[in-house]
């Protein structure tokens, strides 16, 4: 930091572009050409495809299986935002079609592309694993359902038709020009294609910047212990959970 730059101390505790300058009636080359970096970037995210190989094989031996929503494709999906809530007719019948436990799963984990495919691909196995950690032994966790051309109510659906309690939907979330590879999580008990926004509960900003694996593990467990504990999810649950460390001083009761 310089006396001839007073922003730099402000630049050291935010991602967001401030300060930058100008020369003449312009950016200064190096923000000019980091601003383009970071939109295009972002561009790539919404645009490519999610490596649902690897993140199946990442959290193997834990089953998986692909699924499409009803948007055809890309430019489909990004279109038509109604056609990516909800499950192709294939996809709901293998759904439907796989062996289920005598009774139903506890929670079904589902990982949607969404408008970040570079956030599945980087985070979503990760923060499977750390979701699957912090929850309580006795849970039973269904397939991993992986969702191409996914909205969040995608979840609702594919949890649905597995005939499961409760549903967690890892999806990328819309990038920005500071962050292109965020992933969020949506949590809904009692999953089917008639709930609504306020019905799921949100963890969002999971990425290298942002919420750790292991915190959003943890407020999941949380919010999904209390929420079938209480009977809700949505507006009607708080994120009432203690701070990380304090909870492994003293772990609180879930179940």
């Amino acid at each position: 930091m310089t006396a001839a730059d007073p922003f730099a101390r402000f630049r050291m505790a935010t991602r967001a572009r401030i300060g930058l300058g100008r020369c003449g009636d312009a950016l200064p080359t190096a923000a000019l050409l980091d601003f383009q970096l970071a939109h295009a970037r972002a561009r790539d995210a919404v645009h490519s495809q999610a490596d649902f190989a690897a993140v199946a094989a990442a959290v193997a031996p834990h089953p998986a299986v692909e699924v499409s929503s009803a948007a055809a494709d890309r430019s489909i999906y990004l279109r038509r935002p109604d056609l990516g809530r909800r499950l192709d007719d294939d996809s709901r019948a293998r759904l439907a079609a796989l062996p289920r436990p005598e009774t139903p799963w506890d929670i079904v984990f589902v990982v949607g592309d969404g408008l970040s495919a570079t956030a599945v691909s980087a985070h979503a196995a990760a923060a499977f694993a750390a979701c699957r950690a912090h929850l309580p032994e006795d849970w039973t966790v269904g397939p991993l359902v992986l969702a191409r051309q996914a909205r969040v109510a995608l979840g609702d659906d594919a949890a649905h038709a597995l005939g499961a309690r409760m549903v967690a939907m890892l999806i990328g979330e819309r990038p920005g020009l500071s962050v292109a590879d965020s992933l969020g999580i949506y949590l809904t008990l009692d999953p089917h294609a008639a709930r609504l926004e306020s019905e799921r509960n949100c963890i969002s900003n999971i990425h290298a910047n942002g919420l750790s694996y292991d915190e959003a593990g943890f407020k999941l467990a949380w919010l999904a212990a209390e929420g079938r504990r209480r009977g809700v999810t949505g507006i009607d649950l708080k994120d009432e959970a203690p701070p990380l460390l304090a909870a492994r001083a003293e772990p609180p009761k879930l179940g």
